[in-house]
């Protein structure tokens, strides 16, 4: 006996399946490119544009001081060494970078591990940095 119901319900619960991993699958490609690209901003010490990689709540919450902005003028970064991003869960990460800094008045260099924490925002459908920016007052 066919029961076309039958059918329907088990092409619905593919369809379901394939949208998941449609939507993880386009999840990984934005952690990808925003990883990417906040990597470059950093590389090319942009931190006025690094800025808008961090979550917005996190950023209302600790605006960069005029005397962070000196701080972060005052180095150049010579390298940026991440390792791979550890999946904590479907909506958060957490990546260790080395980063290496110059100082461009004494031209010291040093390096610094920045410990990264992105969330991703489903609404915004956006990977934000939870973390903050790499904090180059540290001594590691």
């Amino acid at each position: 006996m066919y029961r076309p119901y039958l059918s329907l319900l088990v092409l619905a619960g593919l369809l379901a399946g394939c949208s998941s991993l449609e939507n993880t699958r386009s999840r990984e490609k934005i952690l990808d490119d925003t990883l990417k690209s906040y990597a470059a901003t950093i590389r090319w010490s942009d931190i006025a544009q690094a800025e808008a990689f961090l979550e917005p709540a996190y950023r209302q919450a600790h605006p960069l001081s005029f005397t962070d902005r000196g701080r972060y003028r005052q180095v150049q970064v010579s390298y940026y060494h991440e390792q791979p991003p550890v999946v904590i869960s479907d909506t958060e990460i957490r990546q260790v970078v080395e980063i290496g800094l110059v100082n461009v008045n004494t031209q010291i260099a040093r390096s610094i591990i920045d410990r990264q924490t992105w969330r991703y925002d489903e609404a915004a459908k956006a990977w934000w940095l939870t973390s903050g920016l790499p904090d180059i007052t540290r001594r590691d």
